[in-house]
């Protein structure tokens, strides 16, 4: 089995806020660092009303705190949004507070809307090449490569980099710099396969990493019966269907034959966006995982589970793992 790892964007139902959400995220990285998943990734996320995790660094301090062993680290940083110093500070902060637990997945994305984003950097750059420079930059503070300019915390820091992307930009930029892939196909999984492709046959290598690898992102909504992890999941259709309006907003409750109800656009658009999921019960969720991986040869899976009900979602991560945990029935001679 192909470690599995946590994306958690700290999702606030309706009717919560974003202090519940927050206590929550750190119950289920308590919880899935007992089940055995090997990191807990949260994401970047601005003006969004059903997502706590904008304060990406400060979320993850309250996470790395209430764990011990569990990789913790940013799924990812929108890089754009920041100065690269201070991304070098933040992360050599919690390097220094969880040593040897912390890792860094940079994007090139706002993680917004224009208008926060404007309100977050005040001008947008048209260099094409500035999110490589910036990459290049940051990585340089953790090594002490930048002159008299210095991230301290931060220099001299084991802090792990990798490239986030949803295009075959951010696998290109991996490939070349020599660092590990995650591509976001919980969401947008159009080019996953061509990206995979290229960054493989590109992949250069670095002092960090001396052959590709490659995590991608997967929903898992696992419950008792499919019928119940069927219904699990029309919260995030729902989600989906609201962002791709325009109108976003606290993760809904579960709406029983939600996606029957809709025009045949939005239909496909979600069978797109929910193409990389496994979506029933423990044995079925196995299936689906386990074909997931043989298709794409991923060497990690970063499983999001975007679901109302806290308990629920603990439940599912820890049906998932149970599930594929089980061996392979024995062919009869």
């Amino acid at each position: 089995m192909i470690p599995l790892s946590v994306l958690d964007l700290s999702p606030v139902p309706q009717g919560s806020d974003a202090g519940a959400s927050l206590r929550n995220s750190a119950e289920l990285a308590r919880h899935v660092e007992l089940l055995g998943y090997k990191r807990f990734w949260m994401a970047e996320h601005h003006s969004m009303p059903g997502i706590a995790s904008a304060a990406t660094a400060v979320a993850l301090a309250y996470v790395g705190a209430q764990t011990s062993t569990i990789r913790i680290g940013a799924g990812g940083i929108m890089l754009p949004n920041h100065a690269p110093l201070i991304i070098a500070e933040q992360f050599g902060t919690l390097e220094a507070l969880y040593p040897g637990r912390v890792d860094l997945g940079l994007g090139r994305a706002p993680g917004t809307d224009q208008a926060a984003a404007y309100a977050m950097r005040r001008n947008f750059a048209s260099d094409a090449d500035q999110f490589p420079r910036d990459v290049v930059e940051l990585i340089g503070y953790f090594r002490g490569e930048n002159g008299r300019v210095r991230a301290i915390p931060g220099e001299g820091a084991d802090v792990p980099v990798w490239i986030l992307g949803s295009s075959l930009f951010g696998a290109q930029l991996a490939a070349m710099l020599g660092l590990p892939y995650a591509f976001a196909s919980h969401f947008a999984p159009q080019m996953m396969m061509e990206a995979i492709r290229v960054y493989r046959e590109r992949f250069e290598p670095s002092d960090q990493l001396d052959r590709p690898y490659v995590m991608l992102g997967f929903n898992a909504f696992v419950a008792d019966t499919d019928e119940e992890a069927e219904l699990l999941a029309t919260s995030i259709q729902q989600a989906f269907v609201a962002l791709r309006t325009g109108t976003p907003g606290q993760l809904p409750p579960p709406l029983r034959g939600y996606a029957e109800q809709l025009p045949l656009e939005a239909r496909a658009m979600l069978r797109q966006a929910l193409s990389c999921a496994a979506i029933g019960a423990p044995a079925k969720a196995a299936r689906q995982l386990n074909d997931f991986v043989e298709r794409t040869g991923a060497d990690e899976l970063m499983v999001t589970s975007q679901i109302f009900d806290h308990r629920a979602r603990l439940r599912s991560y820890e049906l998932l793992m149970e599930a594929v945990r089980q061996p392979e029935p024995a062919l009869a001679k």
